[in-house]
């Protein structure tokens, strides 16, 4: 299997044929024939992977291979090449013309060669110790004045070494989780981890992000760098006026919500996912580890790790609606996404086609309340924001919570925070309001 350090999608352009059957048959046996196709074609499959390392850019690509006479041998190189593929279509089917000698050939043509690319790192790499000390230097950020992990720290090296040895020895276990709830806004359950498993969350982080963040497509924006809320919510805005052609044509949004997404993710299709594209077993042992130490269903909130995993897992969905469904227009944050066209028919047909994929390859389901299809003019609630062509509101539920706690607690670092926020919409009525609260509180 291929490790290639690429972007996720390589294509090539290769074109070859074979001499005639006749010729051959002079000079070779039937079996050196077969052989010989057999090095033509992995050499045609070495070439390619030189000119995917060589050029990071896309082309169109079509290869072409006229086999005189089709094999076993043959066919089983070709099995071997549509297992490392993503896409290919083969099209057998006889030429209809007649060559050297007299025998018509097959034609292969395979389309759309796309390899997938393979995590290159080793179990060695993540379990290192710089890779430990470095996760360490970013675990560490905004936690010194806690206390387990000032009780971690007061024996750091004697700790990151018994860690590196459980993980070399392959005796590493992860730990219990502390159960705690939370509201903001609405209730939820954080599960977190000893200081000791969160550091190892955080090298396998190191390792890991890097690689699959170049898998994901571009409109994908949570936890992930240069990312985030407020580039999603400019993106949407770039699509309404592309959609829209500048307000005048009516622009329909077709907004989902997945219904318990962590809790509902599957633990064996998440293995399998990540198997794709870490030929490495050891690194797949420890991530399965980690992945099923938490005994209830799906993933939990407050993991490092359980960020990454979602995105991969919801990796599947974004292919298959941008290469499959050919969306143009979408966007997904976490687990709500929305799809904006011209025509509501269309968005109609492929909502269908969504949740059935869903529920077949990935094991979720919809929201029942939280999908519709709606125009824009009438307002889309996206990301804490109800959304027209020209301007922006913040929703009302959002604009309540930010002044009661405003009310409560109005220090500094509250009022600065939500001003940031505040400063991304249509809200100068609002931002009058929070100046009243601090002038009421503070007199």
């Amino acid at each position: 299997m291929l490790s290639i350090p690429a972007p996720r999608e390589m294509y090539c352009l290769l074109e070859t044929s074979f001499v005639s059957h006749k010729s051959w048959k002079k000079k070779r046996s039937e079996s050196s024939l077969s052989l010989a196709i057999s090095s033509k074609i992995i050499f045609l499959l070495s070439g390619a992977y030189t000119a995917f390392l060589n050029n990071s850019r896309r082309s169109k690509n079509k290869i072409s291979i006229l086999v005189p006479s089709p094999n076993r041998a043959v066919l089983s190189i070709l099995r071997c090449i549509s297992s490392h593929c993503l896409y290919v279509d083969f099209d057998c089917s006889k030429t209809g013309k007649s060559l050297g000698g007299g025998i018509r050939g097959i034609v292969i043509l395979i389309c759309i060669l796309t390899m997938k690319i393979q995590l290159v790192h080793k179990y060695e790499d993540l379990i290192s110790i710089d890779n430990l000390l470095s996760a360490w230097k970013e675990f560490i950020k905004g936690k010194r004045n806690k206390k387990d992990v000032q009780e971690f720290q007061f024996n750091l090296m004697d700790n990151i070494l018994s860690l590196h040895y459980d993980l070399k020895d392959y005796t590493y276990k992860h730990g219990e989780y502390e159960c705690f709830k939370i509201s903001d806004p609405k209730p939820r359950i954080i599960h977190k981890a000893s200081v000791r498993d969160r550091l190892l969350h955080h090298a396998v982080y190191r390792i890991l992000y890097p690689f699959f963040d170049k898998t994901f497509v571009p409109d994908s924006f949570s936890c992930r760098n240069n990312k985030g809320t407020h580039k999603a919510i400019n993106r949407f805005r770039e699509f309404v006026r592309i959609v829209s052609k500048n307000n005048t044509k009516t622009c329909w949004v077709l907004k989902c919500d997945i219904k318990k997404f962590f809790a509902s993710i599957d633990k064996d299709i998440l293995t399998n996912i990540l198997k794709k594209y870490i030929p490495d077993k050891d690194i797949i042992g420890l991530l399965e580890e980690i992945i099923f130490s938490f005994k209830s269903t799906g993933l939990p909130l407050g993991n490092l790790t359980s960020q990454l995993f979602s995105n991969i897992y919801l990796n599947e969905l974004d292919q298959f609606v941008k290469h499959k469904l050919k969306a143009k227009h979408y966007i997904r944050y976490a687990d709500d996404f929305v799809i904006l066209s011209r025509d509501k028919k269309w968005l109609e047909n492929i909502v269908l086609k969504i949740e059935e994929f869903l529920f077949n390859k990935l094991k979720l389901n919809f929201h029942p309340n939280k999908v519709f299809i709606k125009t824009l003019s009438s307002g889309v609630d996206f990301l804490g924001w109800v959304n027209f062509f020209d301007h922006r509101i913040l929703r009302r539920a959002t604009k309540r919570r930010m002044l009661g706690k405003l009310k409560n607690n109005s220090n500094r670092e509250t009022v600065n925070s939500y001003s940031g926020l505040l400063k991304h919409g249509n809200t100068l009525k609002i931002q009058n309001r929070v100046v009243g609260i601090i002038n009421d509180v503070t007199y």
